[in-house]
């Protein structure tokens, strides 16, 4: 993971003032459970050690000014005209989160320097918009003294984004941020909107991501296909929202056969079983049966693969290779797919062994993957200079 540079240092520089406030907020990555946020589902996540800073410090006009130091560029705003512009891209996350916070807690608006700074890999579906918003949530929350604490902080965090973008996005990113620092995984119930703590590996297990770099053009309709099909299947099986998925058995989809296309049960069974796939990793994590753990996290790779139907013949083949070395617990597609990046849990002194399984690759598909090793993070944060 590279270094980050000082953005005390960085914030000055730009704009000729200390910050009155530093926060960072991990990414999290979603290892069971990613395509389930529509159907009030399950997800287990861990918090990781990539992570997004936000400095603030505020100006004596009303102007705001944007800095993203790892791209350097500068975006601006003003209070009296706050509002979402396609061209101002990453600064409208933070714009969502003051605009929000400006009017529910009545606060006064105010003209402020931003700095953000990240180490976060692009294009790997880790939340960065989300921990853009929960840094930015936990400066204001400091600056302006306010009562909450990290649960409401993250359903504020979200109503934000939610409203401001005017789409209504999954809470899962903000309860995972919230987790506390250390070896921990998160299981994030997204019909009561809570996060609860469950047990992470030994020392001796560690995370791979595996950016595959296959290019992918936009997935969107291609996600909301598959989430259309699944509620076709929903609606027919949870009559008048009188039932929750989890109350639902996957054999009760054979009753609608010949009632809904093949294509359509396929990807609800998907959902179905992912959701049941939550509840065995916490307890298989609880029991410290780790072996079962990673057979339920395979299990969960093969379901993406030929029953939602979003992995491809690159993802295919790095779970494949990682899965033929010895003391690899689990390899799956994370992400919302067609591409993307896989997670790989094995034991630290295979890491090597991993890198070298994967020599071929380039060969084969003219894409050089690039390995990420991770751990999980520091947590959500204040940062003092």
């Amino acid at each position: 993971m590279s270094a980050m540079k000082d953005i005390f240092i960085m914030h000055h520089a730009e704009y000729d003032t200390a910050p009155d406030c530093t926060s960072a907020a991990p990414t999290i990555v979603k290892i069971l459970g990613e395509h389930t946020d529509f159907a009030d589902g399950l997800v287990l996540s861990a918090s990781l050690s990539f992570e997004v800073r936000v400095a603030i410090s505020f100006r004596k006009d009303n102007s705001l000014r944007f800095y993203a130091a790892d791209f350097n560029e500068r975006k601006r705003a003003n209070v009296a005209t706050f509002k979402y512009k396609r061209e101002d891209r990453w600064a409208n996350h933070v714009k969502s989160v003051c605009d929000y916070f400006w009017r529910v807690f009545n606060l006064d608006p105010r003209g402020l320097n931003v700095t953000i700074q990240s180490n976060v890999p692009l294009g790997l579906g880790l939340g960065i918009s989300s921990a853009i918003n929960m840094a930015t949530a936990l400066d204001l929350k400091t600056l302006y003294d306010l009562d909450l604490k990290l649960e409401e902080l993250a359903f504020h965090a979200w109503k934000a984004q939610s409203l401001f973008f005017e789409k209504e996005l999954p809470i899962t990113n903000y309860l995972g941020i919230t987790a506390p620092a250390g070896r921990s995984f998160s299981i994030i119930d997204l019909h009561d909107k809570k996060r609860r703590g469950v047990q992470f590996l030994p020392e001796r297990w560690e995370m791979l991501l595996t950016d595959s770099k296959v290019p992918r053009s936009s997935v969107d309709a291609e996600l909301e296909q598959r989430i259309a099909d699944c509620k076709a299947c929903l609606s027919v099986l949870v009559p008048y929202h009188n039932r929750s998925i989890r109350d639902i058995a996957p054999q009760e989809l054979d009753e609608l056969l010949g009632i809904v296309p093949e294509r359509k049960r396929r990807r609800c069974l998907h959902v179905l079983e992912e959701v049941r796939r939550v509840i065995e990793a916490e307890e298989s994590l609880s029991r410290q049966d780790y072996i079962g753990f990673g057979r339920i996290v395979n299990k969960s790779h093969a379901s993406l693969r030929s029953l939602y139907e979003i992995s491809c013949p690159e993802i295919d083949w790095l779970t494949k290779r990682a899965l033929e070395l010895d003391d690899v617990l689990c390899s799956r597609l994370v992400g919302q797919g067609f591409g993307g990046s896989t997670l790989t849990i094995l034991n630290n002194e295979k890491k090597q062994a991993y890198r070298n399984k994967l020599e071929d690759y380039e060969r084969i598909f003219g894409f050089k993957p690039i390995i990420h090793e991770v751990s999980t993070g520091a947590g959500l944060r204040i940062l003092e200079h």
